[in-house]
């Protein structure tokens, strides 16, 4: 019998941690740049997620490292995996 290999693929992200005053979690704000369609002038595109922090470590103004997961509750379908610079 053959075994399939599964693929283990996850989303990762780098944002900038917003808020943190819930209680285990943060929200994170993820930027892209894209192109305008028709005036070709590049755009900063912003989006924010809430990230599980089970330590509560993650404070105002950190980047960090972010993956995708199954969701926690109604809007936290990410969690923490590190934190690359700690605030000042």
């Amino acid at each position: 019998m053959q075994k399939l290999k599964q693929k283990s693929f996850s989303k990762e992200a780098i944002g900038t941690v917003v808020s943190d005053k819930m209680d285990k979690t943060v929200v994170v704000k993820i930027g892209r740049l894209m192109i305008h369609p028709v005036f070709k002038k590049r755009i900063r595109k912003f989006k924010k997620f809430k990230v599980h922090d089970e330590k509560n470590i993650a404070k105002v103004g950190d980047v960090v490292k972010i993956h995708a997961t199954s969701p926690i509750s109604k809007g936290k379908y990410w969690k923490l995996s590190e934190i690359i610079t700690k605030a000042l």
